[in-house]
């Protein structure tokens, strides 16, 4: 490493953030990112460990070491094309992953770890501002073509491997713009539009078409996912007309609460929140949900559950609570016991920072309204015993709410999109689809493939484009009997 002593020496530069009063009054990203100085610091921080755990604690396997050397050497050009050798979308994930490449980076046993995710924005930024981000057209087309469904990152990052070998790559979503839950359902002030949209024309200029306002199969979506699409296109018409399909359409059926009074105004779901508001971002319609001067309560502790509270904030909302079914995680994992994995501990993010009340272990018993209208949320405490929650009796207490966003993850994909292919579903109702020995990503219907989400659940965008390179790979081999993509 160019600084052997490094880690030694220099501590980890902790992210800055736009003070709360100015971010709460806009929607755009409000952390910058490293300059070259600082960049500099932080990649002579990684150490010469031997066995960097760091390249497999991430997803992508990105090859941490490496261009965090080159960052510290300030040869940044070199430390790109590092880094876009394993992740198509660097400015996507330096952006909205919450680095598990970090939790196990070995300097992280006794110390804090190297702030790679930092880096790898630095990275990307740098190369977008100096234009070195640049289409990469096939120089030989194949003549075969391959339609993706969902323009989400699973999506993205096989349509750009398979277009950059020379396939011919139509996307269809149903939306009214690609970029599946990048674009919607992250908020603008974690990933703005425009860092989706530079990335797109990119693609466009490879030869990838996008076919936007338009489902596949069924036109019947379930309630709490946003449709914008006019034309319905059929399975059969896109075998006829492709030589391989790859399903990446997916988890997007919202997790539901069915207790009494889940039919009141005012109880949503978290992307009914967070989609219109993205899409008032650029110009359309206001959104019908405002928590302005609002008592909003958030059920949920995950990322989803951020953003609502984060979005409620911006609108101005009285006060905001988020519930978790789970109790409190500790402050601090153990690390001789869970490193190089990533550590069940309480997260605090720039959302929960700008104002939000945290409770643990509640249940929703019931919402209560008036007239049709939500008023209240009936809780119980919890008494977690071997995993297992047991109502604390005599715990029950009411908040008062406004407004209830549902932020309890994603069960599964569409059933109507697999049912329409054909297409044999797992257990939890995904695609069913092997990532090992032969026929990786291939559904049970032969030129049909799965990735992303749709096929494992719900997850990270970093796992989104592992699965969206690798069964690229896999297709590039179904159609050219061989592949030169990386694994």
């Amino acid at each position: 490493m160019g600084k052997p002593t490094g880690f030694l020496e220099i501590e980890r530069v902790k992210d800055s953030y736009e003070p709360v009063a100015q971010r709460l009054k806009h929607y755009r990203e409000f952390m910058p990112a490293l300059d070259d100085a600082a960049a500099k610091l932080q990649g002579a921080r990684c150490m010469d460990c031997g066995i960097p755990f760091c390249n497999n604690g991430c997803p992508v396997n990105n090859v941490i070491p490496d261009f965090n050397d080159l960052v510290y050497q300030q040869d940044w050009q070199n430390a790109l094309t590092v880094l876009h050798s394993t992740n198509n979308f660097p400015e996507f994930t330096g952006r909205v992953c919450p680095a598990p490449c970090e939790a196990a980076c070995t300097l992280g046993i006794n110390a804090d770890p190297v702030g790679i995710k930092s880096i790898e924005r630095a990275i990307i930024d740098k190369a977008w501002e100096n234009g070195w981000v640049v289409p990469q057209p096939a120089k030989v087309k194949t003549g075969k073509k391959v339609a993706i469904v969902g323009s989400g990152p699973a999506g993205l990052a096989a349509a750009q491997q398979l277009a950059r070998v020379g396939h011919s790559v139509t996307v269809f979503e149903k939306n009214d713009a690609a970029g599946g839950l990048l674009r919607y359902g992250i908020p603008d002030f974690k990933l703005e539009a425009e860092v989706i949209d530079r990335r797109l024309e990119q693609m466009q200029f490879e030869g990838i078409a996008f076919k936007t306002n338009t489902v596949i199969g069924s036109a019947d979506i379930p309630k709490g996912i946003v449709n914008d699409a006019r034309t319905v296109v059929t399975p059969a018409e896109l075998e006829a007309a492709f030589d391989a399909v790859i399903l990446a359409g997916g988890a997007e059926v919202p997790r539901d609460l069915p207790v009494p009074g889940r039919e009141l105004k005012g109880v949503h779901f978290a992307l009914e929140l967070l989609i219109a508001q993205n899409k008032q971002n650029v110009g359309g319609a206001a959104n019908p949900i405002n928590a302005k001067d609002k008592h909003v309560v958030v059920i949920g502790g995950g990322d989803t559950g951020s953003d609502c509270v984060g979005t409620s904030n911006r609108h101005g909302a009285a006060c905001v609570t988020q519930l978790e079914l789970m109790p409190m995680p500790p402050e601090q994992e153990n690390k001789s016991i869970v490193w190089p994995y990533w550590p069940v501990k309480l997260r605090t993010s720039s959302s929960h920072e700008e104002g939000v009340e945290r409770d643990f272990a509640v249940q929703t018993q019931e919402f209560v309204g008036e007239n049709g209208v939500l008023k209240a949320v009936k809780l119980v405490r919890l008494d977690w015993v071997d995993g297992k929650p047991t109502p604390v009796a005599g715990s029950e207490f009411e908040l008062n709410a406004d407004l209830v966003f549902l932020a309890m993850g994603f069960t599964n994909p569409v059933a109507s999109l697999l049912d329409s292919f054909g297409v044999e579903k797992d257990a939890r109702g995904n695609a069913k689809a092997t990532t090992d020995g032969v026929g990786c990503y291939q559904t049970s219907v032969a030129k049909v493939f799965a990735a992303g989400d749709v096929r494992r659940g719900q997850s990270l965008v970093v796992w989104a484009i592992r699965e969206g390179r690798q069964a690229a790979r896999e297709v590039d081999a179904f159609l050219m009997g061989s592949s030169t993509l990386p694994r």
